[in-house]
């Protein structure tokens, strides 16, 4: 059982790597071999940033060299868009990847779905985007869940790329996942690779990321169930 205190009482500075690879590569109690943590994602468990100074600790604990000794390379926090906190975390120094939910092009739709916009505006988000500092050759990921009729049309796409202009930066493109209750739909297909294309073609890395449980509600963004009200994004 790998746990933080041992990980953190283990060895001085010249070993610290080492203690932490030989920890994450130890047996478990059932004798399978763990196998070493490579990546971190801060993501599905609710906003980091609202929770900024303990998350601020387990990201220090995950990149000392007496903690995980993880790369900042290999960590990412996803925020819906928390400006003043997104300016934090570029002060602290721990250069972890960034992404952010964008998830609309203006801020009239981004407004209903990421009511979070109505406090930290898309003029003011993609600011601190600007300005957050990345390790050479490291991008933004700005995700994006693609809703039928909603935020899917080439205009859109255009009024993305001129919004993430000089923004070292990927789009990951997420065709909504339905639930039952759910105010928005999947976009067709072809409104996918229209929406990509448009990016593409003005040089932004687009993937379009694939969705598996959708048949069991058990897809990115699902929940089994009914819902009372409409659900929004958060």
């Amino acid at each position: 059982m790998i746990t933080v205190e041992r990980l953190l009482s283990e060895g001085g500075p010249q070993d610290d790597r080492r203690a932490a690879e030989h920890q994450a590569d130890e047996k478990t109690q059932d004798g399978n071999v763990d196998r070493r943590i490579t990546n971190i994602v801060l993501m599905g468990m609710g906003e980091p940033l609202a929770n900024f100074a303990e998350v601020k600790k387990a990201l220090e604990i995950m990149l000392s060299g007496q903690g995980m000794g993880i790369s900042g390379r290999r960590v990412t926090l996803s925020t819906a868009g928390l400006v003043p906190e997104i300016e934090k975390l570029g002060r602290t120094g721990l250069r972890v990847g960034l992404a952010v939910s964008l998830n609309a092009s203006t801020d009239e739709v981004r407004d209903e779905v990421m009511p979070v916009n109505r406090r930290y505006p898309l003029t003011e988000l993609l600011g601190a985007c600007r300005a957050y500092p990345l390790e050479p050759r490291r991008r933004i990921t700005f995700e994006y869940v693609l809703l039928k009729n909603v935020n899917d049309s080439p205009e859109d796409a255009r009024r993305v790329a001129k919004l993430l202009r000089g923004i070292p930066c990927k789009v990951n493109l997420i065709p909504v996942n339905p639930f039952p209750g759910s105010a928005y739909e999947r976009p067709t297909d072809d409104a996918v690779r229209r929406f990509q294309q448009v990016l593409l073609d003005r040089h932004i890395a687009a993937p379009v990321r694939s969705s598996r449980g959708r048949d069991i509600s058990a897809a990115c963004g699902q929940l089994r169930g009914h819902a009372s009200s409409p659900a929004r994004l958060e």
